[in-house]
């Protein structure tokens, strides 16, 4: 979920680009050690692309997946792909609904849609209006997509702050929840006024989904987050993303300066457990269970997605994942550091960072795939959670092929089989893992799968 130099610039303020700045130094400037000559590991096989269709052509963003769909973000609106032969993925619709971000979540005939650009009403024609306009609409819209090829707008609900990313929490038979994040970059937003130390939690009545309103705000962070860390991009004002395990009722929030684990047994007011922090991660970015739910696996978002960081002279250390183990049960768990993964494939100028990924579903087994925008895709083996190791990659790159267009992966997710990127430039990358370690997930197949609200895997299902 891209806090690039567009959003840096827009909602982040020079101070952050500053604080950037001094946290990349001097490294950031120079090429570093040329890339693989290869593409791709022998164990990943690059089966095709769809490129963005001209209607829904700007940042390319989140993905999820129902059925044989997969629907992918874009800060214009989404695409609903047909995914029914994965080998050979077609366009079946094309929304144009600009709002910047979109973050999406399917759920059932519903999809949720993040808007965390201001426009000037909720509706998906709205012109843009400048941030300072304290009537712009920003939060979450509401789509019935029960007919795939024609979705229809439902509705829209605004939160404080927007939606940067937002969280589907199952309920049950009459309502479901969808947990909003977004922060506040300086004083200089009306609608999102500092301290921003909290949630929206947005209720969805099944019957009357039109009628969704924002149910609760709960305060994560009363007595204020990580502000004093000499390194983070942006202090601690709200999170960036979280994901929920709901069979556990267990949630861990990425939120800027902060990592935290969460009691989500009662939806509506998600209790804070643990809160840690590293003086390595400059932005706590995305989080991802393990499906014992003994391990989670965070990501830093070094340089909020705009700066090469995934060079010798930034190190291995900042900008990486870092795992930590969790200890207890409820309001007893604890998170222990266990260690920190980053790619070694030394990237130079190119944009390269820790982003999106799921869990590759192989029972009793921990292995991660993940983007790194323009690090390419990475297959990370972290079945020790001391000693993860990659073991392989796509990375699409124009430094190795000239005919090639460099990848740029927001996303990277394991689906019935395959691996679907939501790349922001190349569009959608469908890849093959052929690696005999990882062959018992194709025997795990999901009717729903949004990456942010984790399943339950087994062998069959």
């Amino acid at each position: 979920m891209r806090t690039s130099p567009r959003r840096v610039a827009a909602l982040a303020t020079a101070a952050a680009a500053a604080v950037l700045a001094g946290l990349l130094g001097p490294a950031a400037a120079h090429a570093d050690t040329p890339p693989s000559d290869d593409i791709s590991s022998d164990n990943v096989e690059f089966v095709t692309n769809v490129p963005k269709p001209e209607a829904v052509n700007n940042v390319n963003s989140d993905l999820a997946f129902t059925g044989d769909y997969a629907i992918g973000g874009n800060y214009d609106g989404f695409v609903v792909y047909d995914i029914s032969d994965p080998e050979s993925p077609t366009v079946v619709s094309e929304v144009l609904c600009p709002g910047g971000q979109g973050d999406v979540s399917v759920s059932g005939d519903l999809l949720y849609f993040a808007v965390d650009y201001p426009r000037a009403s909720d509706e998906c024609g709205a012109p843009a209006v400048p941030v300072t306009d304290p009537n712009g609409f920003e939060g979450v819209r509401i789509f019935d997509i029960s007919d795939k090829a024609n979705p229809q707008y439902v509705s829209a609900v605004r939160t404080d702050c927007g939606s940067h990313t937002l969280t589907l929490v199952p309920g049950d038979e009459e309502r479901e929840y969808v947990y909003v994040s977004s922060y506040s970059p300086s004083v200089n937003f009306p609608n999102c006024q500092p301290p921003h130390d909290k949630i929206s939690v947005i209720e969805v009545p099944l019957e009357d989904p039109a009628s969704a309103a924002v149910a609760s705000e709960p305060v994560l962070f009363p007595d204020g987050g990580n502000h004093d860390q000499d390194n983070l991009l942006l202090p601690t004002q709200g999170c960036h993303d979280i994901t929920v395990f709901p069979t556990k009722d267990l949630a861990a929030g990425a939120c800027m300066g902060d990592g935290i684990l969460m009691d989500i047994s009662d939806p509506l007011e998600p209790v804070v457990t643990e809160v840690i922090q590293d003086e390595n991660f400059a932005f706590w970015h995305s989080a991802t269970f393990t499906n014992d739910a003994r391990t989670v696996l965070f990501t830093d978002e070094l340089g909020g997605g705009g700066a090469p960081t995934c060079t010798e002279e930034i190190g291995p250390e900042r900008g990486a994942n870092a795992i930590y183990t969790i200890k207890g049960k409820g309001a007893d768990a604890t998170l222990e550091f266990a260690s920190y993964f980053k790619i070694d494939r030394h990237q130079g100028d190119q944009i390269c960072v820790a982003h999106n990924g799921s869990l590759i579903p192989v029972p009793g087994k921990d292995y991660f795939v993940q983007s790194w925008y323009q690090g390419g895709v990475s297959v990370i083996d972290f079945n020790d959670p001391r000693n993860p190791r990659e073991i392989g990659y796509f990375d699409a790159d124009s430094r190795i092929d000239p005919d090639i267009q460099d990848n740029d992966t927001w996303s990277a997710y394991y689906y019935n089989g395959y691996v679907y990127s939501s790349d922001i430039e190349r569009g959608l990358d469908v890849l093959k893992i052929t690696d005999p370690r990882l062959r018992a997930a194709e025997r795990v197949t999901y009717d729903e799968f949004n990456p942010q609200t984790q399943p339950v895997y087994r062998p069959g299902r």
